[in-house]
């Protein structure tokens, strides 16, 4: 059975410690951290373990922002997130846990008859983002990611106070709102920016039009001309999401150009331009969105914890050569390359076990097994010529007596075997083989066939005796594939004898 293909290519990510210094670069962590280490025990919060709003104009000149409405409001989602995150620590004046021996329920009164406040300390997280390692900033700032996502897919309550219970819950049937639908949508569009980000081996890494963002969740595949219900859809999309990416940029997650607000007077717009193929400078008054290379790394770790598999080049570097050949199966050349190279640069073995070990995972008859030794054959080439002894103990082999001239032929290696006819003809399925399971591209898979096939006079009258699982299979596709059409007919024929032999 052939590896199973990863429902997500491979991403390159930065080391942890430049993504960490990314993280505590990030506009709102800065902020956060800030505010963290200005916090003192006479800072007031209230019970829910909000900066009060007397201290706000304290905390945003502190920050150097305006101690105006906007300045407060900076401080105060600041102040929000060094909670969320653990650099602060908040005592609830409900809790009996007070300083000076006050029980809960005479703090929660206040000693005066004010308004309950809180206290706040500094949290331990505040000291591991000096002390601790980079895996330790960037726990924290994922919980910062965490809050700040909620936060953008929360609803906006201040025209719905009345729906809000005196203990604080929302009533979200009466809001028409669904905050596990909301964050799937805002997560869908994230794992969209994710593939977008990764296409071409990475050339898609330029900022994407946000209406073309929106339209990849609302416009079905299938669909011609979009109706103006959809684009309606579209339209009320790329308002939501305008409002989130400005609230997930400050984390550092996106770089984000937001819609020009000249062209929000009319809703509608930024849609029905974007899908009738608006020109370029059009379209980026529309928003342009990209995820930052901090973005990659927290996009990732989101879907790894829901479940899906998103690969890391650098995952399979420490496991086993099996794991290795299995792994990288189906990457891209580049991101496998880069893979092998991480894996042999960890194996403390030397060049000759190394190879041994790719030799013996490249074994086998499954489904999956030519792929694995094309694999092998291109790593083997990365291992260099120290690989040489391993390579020249596995020429007799059937399975790899083929491959193993091949590499030796590559480096100009001398008293190298002539080998027999069948494994020439061996070899030849194989490399077919590997080639279908690798879907590679059409013409490439075309002209190997018929080079192949025209190396060895009489190949269709001999080929189909070979003793290979592939053999019938590969038959079939070069007679689908040849361009020569009395080729083609005899690669069919021989297809056939293949499966009579093979079923008898």
């Amino acid at each position: 059975m052939s590896a199973e293909r990863p429902s997500l290519p491979p991403v390159r990510l930065n080391s942890e410690a430049e993504l960490a210094r990314d993280a505590l670069a990030a506009p709102l962590f800065v902020r956060a951290v800030k505010l963290a280490r200005w916090a003192g025990p006479g800072t007031r919060v209230g019970a829910g373990g909000e900066l009060v709003e007397a201290q706000l104009p304290a905390a945003a000149e502190h920050l150097g922002l305006a101690a105006d409405e906007d300045g407060a409001a900076y401080a105060s989602e600041a102040w929000r997130l060094a909670v969320d995150t653990g650099l602060l620590d908040v005592t609830d004046p409900e809790e009996d846990e007070l300083p000076g021996g006050t029980d809960g329920a005479e703090a929660a009164e206040g000693t005066d008859g004010s308004e309950a406040e809180g206290t706040v300390t500094a949290g331990e997280n505040l000291a591991l983002l000096t002390g601790g390692s980079p895996q330790d900033v960037l726990s924290i700032w994922l919980d910062g990611l965490d809050a700040v996502h909620a936060d953008a897919t929360a609803p906006v309550l201040d025209d719905f106070a009345d729906l809000v219970g005196e203990d604080g819950s929302i009533d979200f049937d009466a809001l028409d709102w669904d905050p596990e639908a909301e964050a799937e949508f805002l997560d869908g569009v994230l794992g969209n920016l994710y593939l977008l980000t990764l296409a071409d081996n990475g050339a898609g890494e330029g900022p994407v039009p946000l209406p073309a963002l929106a339209a990849s969740m609302i416009v079905p595949d299938d669909m011609g001309e979009p109706t103006d219900d959809i684009l309606e859809q579209v339209s009320e999309a790329m308002m939501r999401l305008d409002d989130q990416f400005r609230l997930l940029e400050p984390i550092g997650i996106v770089a984000y150009q937001p819609v020009d607000e000249a062209l929000l007077v009319e809703e509608g717009e930024a849609a029905d331009a974007s899908v009738a193929g608006a020109d370029d400078e059009d379209v980026t008054r529309y928003g342009m969105v990209r995820l930052t290379p901090l973005g990659l790394y927290g996009v990732r770790a989101r879907m790894l914890e829901a479940g899906v598999d998103a690969p890391a080049v650098g995952d399979l570097a420490g496991k086993g050569a099996d794991a290795l050949l299995d792994g990288i199966a189906h990457y891209p050349e580049s991101a496998a390359r880069a893979e092998v190279k991480l894996w042999l640069a960890g194996y403390t073995d030397g060049a000759v076990s190394a190879a041994a070990e790719l030799l013996a995972a490249a074994r086998g008859t499954d489904e999956g097994a030519p792929l694995r030794r094309l694999h092998c054959q291109q790593a083997l080439a990365l291992a260099g010529p120290e690989a040489e002894p391993a390579v020249r103990g596995v020429l007799g082999d059937p399975e790899l007596g083929g491959l193993a001239r091949v590499w030796l032929a590559e480096r100009g290696a001398s008293d190298v075997p002539a080998p027999p006819e069948d494994m020439i003809f061996w070899l030849a399925i194989d490399t077919i083989a590997a080639q279908l399971d690798a879907d590679g591209e059409l013409d490439e898979l075309q002209g190997l066939i018929e080079g192949l096939s025209a190396q060895h006079s009489g190949f269709f009258d001999e080929v189909w005796r070979v003793d290979h699982p592939a053999t019938a299979d590969v038959l079939e596709a070069m007679g689908r594939l040849h361009s020569d059409k009395k080729a083609a007919k005899d690669a069919r024929k021989a297809a056939f004898k293949a499966r009579s032999r093979a079923g008898g």
